[in-house]
């Protein structure tokens, strides 16, 4: 049986506006119910409580040029449309109770009206499978048909090969660059290295690096950092810290940095590690050695990326991605609350 077809998409303030001649000009919206090859069974129109009579307008319009389609008005509330958080929220929430039928249903997300904010963040949904549907793109044709054209985007990059292609050639690069070209059979390191190939680019979270003493952590950090800076997700240095060789005001120093005369021998201005890192990446070796006191100030500014030198009043922003390295059991350790 063949399945239904239901577009989502967006009132376009502008571009799906009435008035006397609107017939005569291209409507996205409107377009979806004049294209000859493709019958939308339900359209489910978001739109501002403030445009309310411009989407109830819209509706009667779409009913008109195509009477079988079930037309549904969704009000979403965003406070600022061009805010990313507002809009992802605003429409990851409305669609959060809704009943999502792949069985029956084909899904097509109609990508041309709203703001830019508005089109990512359903590009987004799209791709996170939160929508699972396809991209649905309408556009005006040259002759100034109001009818105009439309274009089907699928996500699902599996069923293009070329593009499948490159990604697994991109994956295999990873993998021989951190391996510094050295082949191995050690099946559990292989895995490894194709963990941090994958996530090394796809993710600016931050990764621990555990073993012991000498097995090559602070060369594995610099080989992800290299291998992060080719692919453009870091412009910065690569900044490097032994977290076992300071305590107190040395340790505070050199990861934030002072001013000078705030403390004895301070005797120069000094930007500390931290922010020498910033928009590279900074790598923490022997983390598990840090003192309690240094982990509770080093915490907030990992979290925040934002942090006082020693001795002064004005805050420092650095923001930089994060390697850690440890061989010791920290999970233990947090038993322990050391």
């Amino acid at each position: 049986m063949k399945k239904k077809i239901v577009v989502l998409g967006f009132l376009g303030t502008n571009l799906d506006l009435g008035g006397k001649a609107r017939w005569g000009r291209w409507r996205p919206t409107i377009s979806l119910g004049q294209q000859d090859d493709l019958l939308v069974d339900r359209f489910e129109l978001f739109y501002e409580k403030n445009f309310l009579d411009l989407a109830q307008l819209v509706q009667k319009d779409f009913q008109q040029v195509s009477p079988e389609t079930e037309f549904n008005l969704r009000e979403v509330v965003l406070k600022d449309p061009w805010d990313f958080q507002t809009v992802y929220s605003g429409i990851f929430d409305n669609l959060k109770d809704y009943k999502f039928d792949t069985d029956n249903e084909e899904y097509l997300v109609h990508i041309t009206t709203g703001t830019h904010v508005i089109q990512i963040c359903l590009f987004l949904l799209t791709e996170s499978r939160h929508i699972p549907g396809k991209l649905l793109q309408t556009h005006m044709q040259k002759s100034r048909n109001p009818n105009g054209t439309y274009t089907i985007i699928d996500l699902d990059l599996s069923k293009y090969d070329k593009i499948a292609e490159r990604f697994h050639q991109e994956r295999k690069d990873g993998i021989r660059f951190l391996k510094s070209g050295i082949e191995t059979r050690n099946a559990k390191f292989n895995e490894m290295i194709r963990e941090l190939a994958t996530v090394s680019v796809k993710s600016k979270a931050p990764i621990l690096l555990t073993g012991k003493t000498g097995v090559g952590k602070t060369k594995m950090a610099r080989l992800v950092y290299e291998w992060k800076k080719q692919k453009r997700m870091v412009s910065g240095n690569f900044v490097e810290l032994n977290c076992a060789t300071l305590r107190g005001d040395a340790c505070m120093s050199a990861l934030f940095g002072h001013v000078k005369g705030a403390f004895t021998g301070a005797v120069e201005n000094r930007k500390g590690l931290l922010k020498a890192a910033d928009g590279g990446l900074l790598f923490l070796d022997e983390i598990g050695e840090l003192g309690l006191d240094e982990q509770a100030m080093l915490l907030g500014a990992l979290e925040e990326k934002r942090f006082f030198p020693l001795g002064s009043d004005s805050e420092v922003t650095s923001d930089f991605q994060l390697i850690c390295g440890t061989n010791k059991n920290l999970s233990l350790m947090v038993k322990e609350k050391k």
